[in-house]
């Protein structure tokens, strides 16, 4: 019992520390708000999400973010009447100039296929889809170019909201849950992804903490994970003092 109360307590302090210094979810920093089911918000994410996926600097993704949503194009349709060239031009003005083109023909491709199979409707799809997995295949197959991790990307911050929505721990996360002491082992495959996730999301559950709550851990985890653990910044890590290698 002891045992379980510390590594609670511990989990409590991690949840609160990375929070507070490196902010939670990427959606709600962004100003989405998913929570509402709104169609239009929750296309928002799913278009940060294709940014975000990009081998791209996250702050140019952020600045082509809200390049787009200062031109309005919040909906499939809206992504469509821009255009090709007007999505250059937008992709060009956030940063994206090295997959300007390619990051415009599959916004354009994305967006046709939305309005043709699901009637525009990403909630559509996600009701359409049998499980996490097939949710996961119906939206990579949207467009070639959105891959794997683009999709776990959106479907991180959906968890929660969509019933189907239950992507793997992504790598990034585990990285950090481990240094943190979260994890024994760092996992090497998509299904020890799966166990980690479960693994933590179930010491979650038991601390009586929601779903939505763990959103922000895990996004805070990858914060840490890219912009730290990967890169070796232990020195500069804010969090150093949680660090089991700290």
């Amino acid at each position: 019992m002891r045992e379980q109360y510390e590594g609670e307590k511990k989990i409590e302090k991690i949840y609160d520390v990375l929070t507070t210094r490196l902010g939670g979810s990427f959606s709600r920093a962004l100003g989405i708000e998913l929570e509402s089911l709104s169609e239009e918000e929750i296309f928002k994410w799913f278009l940060a999400s294709i940014l975000y996926g990009a081998p791209i600097r996250e702050s140019s993704a952020t600045k082509t973010f809200h390049v787009f949503m200062r031109e309005g194009l919040i909906t499939p349709r809206l992504i469509l009447k821009k255009g090709w060239d007007g999505l250059v031009s937008l992709l060009d003005e956030g940063g994206y100039t090295r997959y300007d083109f390619k990051t415009a023909t599959k916004l354009i491709e994305m967006s046709k296929n939305l309005i043709r199979r699901y009637g525009g409707s990403l909630s559509a799809l996600h009701e359409s889809s049998a499980d996490s997995e097939d949710l996961k295949s119906r939206i990579m197959d949207l467009a070639k170019g959105i891959g794997a991790g683009t999709a776990e990307i959106f479907l991180r911050e959906m968890r929660g909201i969509w019933k189907k929505a239950n992507p793997p721990l992504s790598s990034l996360a585990c990285l950090s849950a481990f240094k943190l002491g979260l994890l024994e082992k760092l996992p090497s495959s998509e299904e020890d992804r799966k166990g980690a996730r479960d693994e933590i999301m179930e010491a979650w559950s038991e601390m009586g903490r929601s779903i939505r709550e763990f959103v922000e851990l895990e996004s805070s985890l990858v914060r840490l994970g890219k912009g730290y653990c990967r890169k070796d910044r232990c020195n500069s890590c804010p969090v150093r003092e949680l660090c089991k290698g700290g």
